[in-house]
């Protein structure tokens, strides 16, 4: 808990704050907040998101959030997996869920 204050009360830097309309991603501390509320993803959740903003509108293939998320272990690869991790993903991100396309 202690952490978590001391996290939230250093001012963030400008480098490690990524918007887009009504979604503040701050790389650095892993929080993401929609509309202004703290939303809580997991780990493979926020570099989910984080690679789909980085890509910047263009389009990944399947290869690519697979390697992004760790999975391209033998044994882990399951074309399902990204897909659960999306609607995971888009579940938390509520009114703005427009932004993950598939």
């Amino acid at each position: 808990m202690a952490a978590l204050l001391r996290r939230a009360a250093q001012p963030p830097s400008t480098k490690s704050l990524t918007s887009v309309p009504g979604v503040e991603i701050d790389l650095e501390r892993h929080v993401v907040k929609v509309q202004g509320k703290v939303k809580d993803l997991t780990p493979k959740e926020f570099k989910l998101l984080q690679l789909l903003i980085e890509a910047d509108g263009k389009v990944l293939s399947g290869r690519t959030p697979r390697a992004g998320l760790g999975l391209e272990r033998p044994g882990e690869i399951d074309t399902r997996t990204v897909e659960q991790h999306v609607a995971r993903l888009r579940q938390k991100l509520g009114p703005r869920r427009g932004l993950v396309l598939t």
